[in-house]
């Protein structure tokens, strides 16, 4: 297939007249329209205004969709304990699949073509089976929680370690590779001791398989963590083995100078989540001093009811305008920078190579945008445009691995109509067991 367009190939690449060519999973050629349709007559031929990387959402919730709007307006524990995790623990297997397919038709909407993703304690199976059927690049992992937690999510430690190797051996590196493993504890106020430690052990174990958790993103988790353990949380996290290259910690907002050393010294990632950190009151992520050290620093949505949307260019405006506001310094995070933490920065975080550039020989994740759109007029500036002005409606065309997941708007490896159908019903059915658990409360 040969694409042609305005090429955005990275941060600091544009073609204005420009194409690639895609052969089976990969990119074949970068370059000038003219010359490559000279040098690939035969091929079929696709044009969208402008073509640029799949973005990667750094960290997500896809299971979490159908609590989107449930717990508006309320602190980070209050909503998760109160609102999102009893969400989590009611859905049954089906209701999980649904939510699943729900947050991946999402993400292929809107131009994301691979994401790190942190499910739920039970029914991952579900997540992944979506995920391999939908065609989206995941690294995805079942969440570990095993103190301090809502019925119906506690587990037995033992047991969570033990349903997370299971689903390794059954998940890790299926989809050719297009789908890996993370231990996924939920966060340390939510884990014991013996199951970090264990979670370190497990991803040890396995060749490729990553590790992923959230960290200091509210000022309570951080109280919580040192009353407990003496120390600060990402400092606790290290003791455990909870940091390192293989490592993909959320958020990082409250981190004092000892702990953004370790985070420098042990090539831990950090994944921004600009958005759910304003709707949670949670603080702006020090990010750029986070890249000043060196840290490699992706993006995410977070899930949908800290957001409410899975739309990565918002993720992209919002991060931005963030880092602006809190630094007082209109020159931070320019638009080339934010770009590379939601393709190429998002990539390493996941832990896939050949990803985050059109360049030739990567992986063709590749999106086509319309500009067509008033917000587009004019259009002085692509890649300005697509951190400032664009939109996930904005994609017409979604590609992993060289396969068509999206094209002309047009979802093709679901019916998207009827998983935003099937969606409402759950919804229905959660409403009611709500209402009536607040009549017998």
């Amino acid at each position: 297939m040969l694409l042609h367009g305005t090429v955005i190939a990275d941060s600091a690449t544009v073609i204005d007249d420009g194409a690639l060519v895609v052969e089976g999973d990969r990119i074949e050629a970068v370059g000038d329209r003219s010359e490559l349709l000279e040098q690939y007559p035969d091929h079929e031929r696709r044009t969208y205004d402008l073509l640029m990387p799949g973005l990667v959402g750094g960290h997500i919730h896809s299971v979490q969709s159908l609590g989107r709007g449930l717990g508006d307006d309320t602190a980070l524990l209050e909503w998760l304990f109160d609102y999102v995790l009893p969400m989590e623990a009611s859905l049954d297997a089906d209701q999980m699949r649904i939510a699943a397919e729900l947050g991946y038709l999402e993400l292929i909407e809107s131009g994301v073509t691979t994401c790190v993703d942190h499910l739920s304690v039970a029914h991952a199976d579900q997540a992944f089976e979506a995920a391999i059927e939908m065609g989206i690049r995941g690294r995805i992992g079942k969440v570990l929680m095993d103190k301090d937690s809502p019925t119906g999510l506690l587990e037995e430690t033992d047991r969570g370690l033990a349903e997370s190797e299971r689903l390794i051996e059954a998940y890790h590196g299926a989809a050719d590779g297009r789908i890996r493993y993370a231990v996924t504890p939920r966060f340390a106020v939510s884990c014991t001791e013996e199951c970090l430690r264990g979670a370190r052990r497990l991803a040890d174990a396995y060749d490729g398989v990553r590790i992923h958790t959230h960290a200091s993103e509210n000022r309570e988790e951080v109280a919580a963590v040192e009353a407990e353990t003496g120390m600060r949380n990402i400092h606790w996290l290290d003791e455990v083995g909870l940091t390192g290259e293989d490592v993909v910690l959320a958020h990082c907002i409250w981190t004092d100078e000892s702990e953004r050393e370790l985070l420098a010294e042990t090539g831990t990632h950090v994944t921004y989540c600009p958005s759910s950190n304003m709707k949670l009151a949670s603080g702006a992520a020090p990010i750029v001093d986070y890249l000043e050290r060196g840290i490699n620093v992706a993006i995410g949505n977070d899930g949908a009811p800290s957001n409410n949307t899975m739309d990565p260019f918002t993720e992209m405006r919002h991060g931005c305008f963030l880092q602006k506001v809190d630094a007082l310094d209109e020159q931070v995070l320019p638009t080339d920078v934010v770009f590379e933490l939601a393709t190429i920065n998002g990539a390493r975080a996941a832990g896939f190579e050949g990803v985050g550039k059109l360049k030739p020989g990567w992986k063709a994740d590749v999106i086509g945008l319309t500009t067509d759109v008033t917000r587009a007029t004019p259009l002085h500036d692509e890649r300005s445009h697509l951190v400032y002005s664009a939109h996930g409606d904005d994609v017409e065309f979604t590609m992993v691995d060289g396969e068509v997941l999206m094209e002309d708007g047009e979802v093709a490896v679901v019916d998207a109509e009827r998983v935003r159908r099937r969606a409402n019903a759950v919804d229905l059915d959660l409403e009611s067991e709500r209402t009536r658990d607040h009549s017998h409360s």
